[in-house]
Formats: structure tokens, C-alpha cells, sequence
């Protein structure tokens, strides 16, 4: 096998990573869009996010995290409230469903690699779990 440059290696690397994270995120939605499902997240990470907060964290535009918002709120998985501080300023947090479809979402993400993963012979199996400490070896931070 020949031996591919770091460039070489680090494109290939990104796009299968881009491609895995597109099949986990279409396997596990349900009945949300994709932007409801970054949204939940940023909600639970940034606990009790103004609208602005969300616009920032979502690089989206406010008009856009409005609508997002709202559509949410029909849906149950979040409740917005003013702040205590500034009446202006709409707080968003978390409902009980919202934590739930969290929940959900991620539980239907590992269901899909675990099937995958089942479908691998032992010495796959093996690679696959050395690539997960690799690919944590590259996330940390330094």
C-alpha cells in the first residue's frame, strides 16, 4: 500500500469524519430537523441561553433562532422565560421532553455504530476501538 502525504491523509480523514457525522445525525432525528437537534444541545451546554446567546452559538442570524425557537416551544422541548434581570432578554431552558429527545437522539446515534460495529469481524472490532483512542488522542486539547 503506498504511503499517503499528511495532507493526503488529513483530507481523507475529514471527509470520512464529515460523512459518519451525516449518517449519525439523518439515523437518529426522529421528528426534529437537524437544526432543532444543535439547538437542544446548545440549550443543555449553555444552560439557560438568552436568544442572542443561541444566535452566536448556532452562527445563525436572530430572525432564524426566533422562528427555531417558537417551533420548539409548540413542540415542548423547551420554554422560554424573561429574564429576571432584563425583562427584554427571553431566556430559553430545557423541558423535561427536551431532555428527553436529547436522550433519544444519542441513544439512536450509538444504536446505529453499535450495528455497525457488531458487523465487524474481532480484528475490526479491535481497529475500531484503537481509532476511538486515536481520534480522542486528537480532540484533546494542548
Amino acid at each position: 500500500m503506498e504511503m499517503m502525504t499528511t495532507n493526503e491523509t488529513a483530507a481523507r480523514l475529514r471527509r470520512a469524519i464529515t460523512r459518519l457525522n451525516r449518517r449519525l445525525r439523518h439515523s437518529s432525528l426522529g421528528g426534529i430537523s437537524p437544526a432543532q437537534a444543535s439547538m437542544l444541545v446548545s440549550v443543555e451546554k449553555l444552560k439557560n441561553p438568552s436568544l442572542g446567546d443561541l444566535a452566536l452559538a448556532e452562527q445563525m442570524k436572530p430572525p432564524s433562532v426566533t422562528r427555531i425557537v417558537q417551533s420548539m416551544q409548540e413542540a415542548g422541548l423547551i420554554s422560554c422565560v424573561a429574564d429576571s434581570d432584563d425583562r427584554r432578554c427571553t431566556r430559553v431552558q430545557l423541558s423535561a421532553q427536551g431532555r428527553k429527545e436529547i436522550a433519544l437522539i444519542r441513544r439512536r446515534k450509538t444504536e446505529f455504530l453499535e450495528q455497525k460495529l457488531v458487523s465487524l469481524g474481532e480484528q475490526d472490532r479491535r481497529k475500531a476501538a484503537e481509532l476511538v483512542a486515536f481520534l480522542e488522542t486528537l480532540l484533546e486539547e494542548s
